[in-house]
């Protein structure tokens, strides 16, 4: 992404608080969309977000190009998430499969997002460096995060056993399917997005809110609440190093345990 001087060049630049507007109406709308999942009214829901899709699509096509329209770009990708989240055919019965039939197809778009907006793809790479540091921060964090999960939830393992291949398996399909993706739409593209047209803190409140909402199929607001401290915590960790792979590797190790190690622990203990 854009270095800190160039960040603060381009906040200076920002056309107007009118025009900032533009960008709350899509989020106020995807909000509105997960509410009515998460109170079980998906049909309504999946309306709300295509006509998302379809205002952004409009809206970008009528206003010059600028940080707004670079913003709403950005946004075309939460329907298009949830919209492939709701709408995917099951190609396996094994639920963990169910992952990558929905993430991987979200790359394609947000790697147009990314090329369209110039973005250096070299900043995705992991600095090698600071991988064994990473994978520690990340792995604490993210066990911590997911204790706190779990006793909201309760999910079941996605995995048979703590084997290595399966672990190996889950492991995978968590870091570089879904803590890549959504890391890479959440904070990489999104919050940077808001923070240049709404400062730093309000950027980083206003993504973490989407990013709890968009949890809501667990159908808990304590859960969204959570996963809104949660994405301030990741987003934090964005703002302090710039790093997408230690978000992407925390939001992994987060699932990784969630989903696969803690609903695991008491058949250790039979």
């Amino acid at each position: 992404m854009p270095s800190e001087g160039n960040l603060e060049h381009q906040l200076r630049s920002v056309l107007s608080v009118g025009d900032n507007r533009i960008i709350i109406l899509p989020l106020m709308i995807v909000i509105a969309a997960e509410m009515l999942i998460y109170s079980g009214h998906v049909q309504a829901g999946i309306i709300f977000h295509i006509l998302t899709l379809l205002l952004l699509i409009a809206t970008i096509m009528r206003i010059p190009e600028s940080h707004v329209s670079r913003s709403l770009q950005v946004l075309l990708l939460l329907p298009i998430l949830r919209l492939l989240n709701l709408s995917m055919p099951v190609f396996s019965e094994i639920t963990l499969d169910m992952f990558i039939s929905i993430y991987i197809p979200m790359l394609l778009p947000a790697y147009l997002v990314l090329r369209h907006q110039g973005v250096n793809l070299s900043d995705i790479r992991v600095p090698l460096k600071k991988l064994p540091g990473y994978l520690l921060l990340s792995g604490i964090v993210g066990a911590m995060i997911a204790w706190g999960e779990f006793q909201i939830i309760r999910p079941e393992s996605l995995i048979p056993d703590t084997s290595f291949i399966s672990l190996l398996r889950l492991s995978l399909i968590m870091i570089f399917v879904v803590g890549f993706v959504e890391e890479l739409i959440f904070r990489f593209l999104l919050q940077s997005r808001m923070e240049l047209s709404f400062g730093k803190l309000k950027g980083l409140v206003i993504v973490s809110i989407v990013f709890g909402f968009m949890h809501s199929g667990y159908g808990t607001f304590y859960e969204v609440l959570y996963v809104v401290c949660v994405g301030i915590i990741l987003g934090y960790m964005f703002q302090k190093t710039g790093s997408l792979s230690l978000v992407s590797l925390t939001h992994g190790f987060v699932n990784i345990f969630l989903f696969g190690i803690i609903p695991l622990l008491p058949y250790f203990y039979v």
